[in-house]
């Protein structure tokens, strides 16, 4: 085994680990990050598109946001979001990949 990429992690680091594979547990954050990989949407577009009410959508952003997994941008009185991390995303379409190969 190559001892060289080997790091004791820190608590901090444990905690955000375990809470980026929380996020990715979560069906409907799961839509939301696959949607948001090629381009921003707003709320009400990300609702729309993925038949969720924008309750839920704003609820599932705001612990994505947390996580620094999507970030936002404000134009007038529309919040746009976009994903945040090109690493988790990678995770994801991996994975999902995956899936899809039986």
């Amino acid at each position: 085994m190559d001892d060289s990429r080997y790091t004791d992690l820190d608590e901090e680091t444990l905690f955000l680990v375990s809470q980026t594979f929380k996020a990715l547990a979560d069906p409907t954050r799961i839509r939301i990050l696959n949607l948001l990989f090629n381009r921003e949407y707003s709320v009400n577009e990300i609702a729309e598109q993925l038949h969720l009410r924008q309750s839920t959508v704003s609820h599932q952003l705001r612990f994505l946001k947390n996580l620094r997994l999507v970030k936002f941008r404000r134009e007038g009185t529309s919040i746009y979001y976009s994903h945040d991390d090109e690493h988790v995303l990678n995770v994801l379409h991996e994975t999902i990949q995956h899936a899809l190969h039986h």
